[in-house]
């Protein structure tokens, strides 16, 4: 399964995903620059966390209106899985490839933790590698990952499966309705989530609870 990386001004997390995506499938994503003028064929786009253009605006606005986000729209559209991933979920949604809104944190404080998540929707193509109310370890790292969406908005992703993660145990940091920790497009190809999954994937992280996601994205586990 192939994969690429696409990497904005201000990204940090770009490292950190890139060698996640080659220790779990075996090979290096391309590497694409937000300048370029397309992306290779790939099976998984992902886009990292960080601080896209330092924030300005509103965090991912500027990054998502990039010409390479038109390319990373048709691909979507036909198909292609896309991860975003923090500072990449809040890209996403800005693209408007995700529904809802990422505001500040209700602390109005940057929250650099380990929670924990529960599992869902495990029938995607990001989630079987998991079980249905599984409980899952994985850090967080933002200022702005509160999730809002409008009754209709949030009804409609509730009953659609379109929630992927939610905060479990008390452990939501950022204040986000019904504890959502991540969610799909309608598709279910599209992913964002604030908590960061590539940095628990083996014993030297930790543990690896997110190593899961990575290997169903890349090899379709059952």
């Amino acid at each position: 399964m192939k994969a690429a990386v696409i990497v904005f001004p201000g990204l940090n997390r770009d490292r950190d995903m890139i060698a996640a995506l080659s220790k779990i499938g075996g090979t290096n994503p391309a590497v694409v620059w937000h300048q370029d003028a397309d992306i290779p064929d790939a099976d998984l786009i992902v886009i990292p966390g960080g601080f896209s253009y330092g924030d300005y605006l509103r965090c991912g606005a500027i990054a998502a209106r990039s010409p390479i986000m038109e390319k990373l729209r048709e691909r979507a559209a036909r198909g292609v899985k896309v991860l975003g991933v923090c500072n990449g979920f809040q890209i996403l949604i800005e693209a408007g490839l995700l529904p809802g809104a990422l505001m500040r944190n209700t602390s109005l404080k940057f929250v650099c933790r380990e929670v924990k998540l529960e599992v869902v929707n495990a029938q995607t193509d990001f989630t079987r590698g998991y079980a249905k109310g599984q409980i899952i370890r994985c850090p967080v790292a933002h200022h702005d990952g509160n999730y809002f969406a409008d009754s209709e908005t949030l009804k409609r992703i509730e009953d659609n499966g379109q929630v992927a993660f939610r905060y479990a145990e008390g452990t939501n940091p950022n204040g986000s309705l019904n504890n959502i920790a991540g969610v799909f497009n309608e598709q279910k190809n599209v992913l964002g989530l604030m908590p960061h999954p590539e940095n628990l994937i083996e014993a030297a992280h930790g543990g690896d609870d997110g190593r899961a996601l990575f290997a169903a994205a890349l090899q379709q586990v059952a």
